[in-house]
């Protein structure tokens, strides 16, 4: 459905999904920003590497690399029997990029403000 067919109801809904999709709720607790942080310090590690400073089990640390590689925020290699993760930098810029033109077009629909 285009911008211009779109009423003001689906608008809203489009505005809704799109700020509730996988990529802002894998950013959503608190525990797994601080997974993605401490991929972004090591750069390219495993999950042993990545676990070793955080408070939570490997197994937790695993889960919240599969939501954030779910959600195209890191992406994983394998070499061996090991994965490595790093952060998806330009997938991170494009999906953000996406929200912001998806936005600005529903907007005077669903959100309109002042102009001031």
């Amino acid at each position: 459905m285009t911008t211009a067919s779109m009423n003001r109801t689906q608008a809203i809904e489009a505005a809704i999904e799109s700020l509730d999709g996988t990529f802002f709720k894998a950013l959503c607790e608190p525990s797994r920003v601080a997974v993605l942080k401490r991929v972004m310090q090591l750069g390219r590690a495993d999950v042993s590497e990545i676990a070793a400073e955080l408070p939570q089990e490997r197994s937790v640390v695993s889960r919240h690399l599969q939501v954030l590689l779910d959600a195209n925020i890191v992406r994983a290699t394998k070499s061996g029997r090991q994965v490595f993760y790093e952060v998806d930098g330009p997938a991170i810029v494009m999906r953000l990029e996406d929200i912001l033109r998806h936005t600005k077009n529903i907007a005077p629909l669903c959100c309109p403000g002042s102009a001031s």
